[in-house]
């Protein structure tokens, strides 16, 4: 009989949010697969567990390499935990690929959920909840990054971001370039840990702020853009500077289409005719 994947949560950075779940899969498992098993066997120890299955690793550079072993595992009947650092594996972590093979397969896949930085951070912002996109991690590059914000200046829904502390700084910088100086945001630092701090004001002020020396797990969270009134020579004027910066057309029209609520086609037609 075929066995089971489970995506465990990990805690984020108190080791008391640690689920009843995740302590009895991390003793009980065939296989425990980590993204790095010296913090797993750590994070164990401090839980008082002994994790007696095989302790495998399963990382961004060997997932590819590791998936035909844990699929077959599963096939011949075991249970496979699969952990991250911190928080539920596949979200810009680990796991993905072994998800979507174990799927294709109809193997039986759950997950014994925990915390979460992404909904942590956004339940403390003080901004709207009822409608909300991860981003992960913004672009390294300033240009590919700069377009990536752009694209994101008119999305309505409130808009949650990773970022490293060293480029905290340079990113939220760009956000005031694309979203604007006034855009309600929240900077969410070291969560649920002893120096937890949350950080809340328009982004200008953040940018400010975030010059001095930031450590620690950063979470950026930013309201939505405000309803508009579109008109087509507007957004067509939009569509046609950004294709300028070097944005593909249909790329520039997908997104401006998607914000303003003109049509694709209508928008494709247009900006053609204004570019021609």
């Amino acid at each position: 009989m075929a066995g089971r994947f489970v995506l465990a949560a990990t805690p984020i950075g108190n080791d008391a949010d640690a689920s009843t779940r995740l302590r009895e899969l991390l003793a009980s498992a065939d296989v425990v697969a980590a993204e790095d098993t010296r913090r797993t066997r750590k994070l164990a120890a401090r839980l008082g567990v002994e994790i007696t299955g095989r302790l495998v690793s399963l990382h961004e550079h060997n997932e590819s390499e590791r998936l035909p072993e844990l699929l077959e595992a599963v096939r011949g009947g075991a249970l496979v935990a699969l952990v991250t650092d911190a928080g539920m594996p596949t979200v810009s972590d680990p796991g993905y690929r072994v998800v979507t093979a174990a799927v294709a397969e109809e193997l039986d896949v759950t997950c014994a959920p925990g915390p979460s930085a992404v909904l942590a951070a956004l339940a403390l912002s003080g901004l709207a909840t009822d409608r909300f996109c991860f981003e992960g991690f913004p672009p390294r590059k300033p240009g590919e990054r700069a377009r990536a914000l752009r694209a994101l200046a008119h999305e309505p829904r409130t808009m949650v971001f990773f970022e490293a502390p060293h480029r905290l700084a340079v990113t939220l910088e760009a956000m005031v370039q694309a979203f604007g100086p006034e855009r309600p945001a929240a900077v969410c630092r070291e969560l649920t840990k002893t120096y937890e701090e949350v950080v809340r004001g328009p982004l200008a002020e953040l940018a400010e702020w975030a010059r001095e020396d930031v450590r620690g797990e950063i979470v950026v969270v930013v309201a939505g853009a405000p309803p508009r009134e579109a008109s087509l020579d507007a957004v067509v004027g939009e569509v046609l500077a950004r294709v300028e910066s070097g944005e593909r057309l249909k790329d520039a029209v997908r997104e401006l289409a998607r914000s303003s609520g003109i049509g694709q086609r209508e928008l494709y037609a247009a900006a053609l005719a204004a570019k021609g």
